[in-house]
């Protein structure tokens, strides 16, 4: 288990599940964010994990981000310290071998949004609102934010959202590509986990290959993403799920995943 309260962690099948539990808003601290990176780093190593879903404590926040109170003082070294942690945990969430399903089920603010850009799949509850609010408070998203949120929308609405402040609501969210569903109140880890539960039917050797293809597409050029793309369908010939899973489909049957 993970020894830190504030990221609580419960495996159900083959998923993980990740609740956020800092009440009442469910905000980072140093401890919080290296509790998460050591956390996704021991899932890693559990080859009976196939994907995670994170979501957060309560039914009003998913999580506000860092509390300001951290940088109220202007420490520079602070300031340093806090973005390395951001860093870490959500690079070692974005990382992480399986599919990460992000389960909105309220306000997800700063480095609440962040995390959840972090994750390969988001789910949002219909009351949800999102933001990047940072400027407003002379500071920017320094966890992945503005890249990944750019990735996922476009610079358009990632400059509404990050240099205009705009919050948006889980509908907008759904329709310029920031959430792919979104669900009533109260729904959002049933969905999440339903989401999750498709992963373990997929070859998890197959799984981690393909999502580090499809993550290579955002900074390697198309003539050496194909190729490597070649490579990486020959190399799954070296795991037991490849043949598991040829075979199993022969023999209509299902297949016994080894993770190997």
């Amino acid at each position: 288990m993970t020894a830190h309260p504030a990221i609580l962690k419960h495996i159900v099948g083959h998923t993980a599940i990740l609740t956020l539990n800092n009440p009442p808003a469910n905000t980072w601290t140093a401890d919080s964010l290296q509790a998460l990176k050591h956390t996704v780093l021991e899932l890693n190593q559990n080859k009976d994990v196939y994907a995670l879903v994170i979501t957060g404590q309560g039914d009003k926040f998913f999580s506000a981000g860092a509390d300001l109170n951290l940088f109220a003082d202007g420490d520079k070294q602070n300031a340093a310290s806090m973005a390395k942690y951001f860093g870490e945990a959500f690079e070692a969430l974005s990382a992480f071998r399986g599919v990460s399903i992000a389960a909105i089920n309220g306000y997800a603010m700063g480095g609440g949004l962040e995390v959840a850009l972090a994750c390969d799949l988001r789910i949002a509850e219909a009351q949800a609102q999102m933001a990047l609010p940072e400027a407003s408070v002379g500071l920017l998203p320094c966890a992945g934010g503005t890249q990944n949120l750019t990735a996922l929308v476009g610079e358009g609405w990632a400059k509404r959202m990050i240099l205009c402040g705009e919050r948006i609501d889980a509908a907008k969210a759904e329709k310029i590509g920031l959430v792919e569903e979104v669900v009533g109140q109260g729904q959002v880890l049933d969905a999440a986990v339903a989401l999750a539960a498709k992963v373990a039917k997929q070859s998890p050797s197959s799984v981690s290959v393909c999502k580090t293809l499809i993550q290579a597409g955002r900074t390697m050029p198309r003539a050496q993403a194909l190729p490597f793309e070649r490579e990486m369908f020959v190399d799954l010939f070296d795991t037991e799920d490849q043949a598991e899973g040829v075979n199993a489909f022969l023999q209509k049957r299902t297949p016994n995943w080894k993770n190997c």
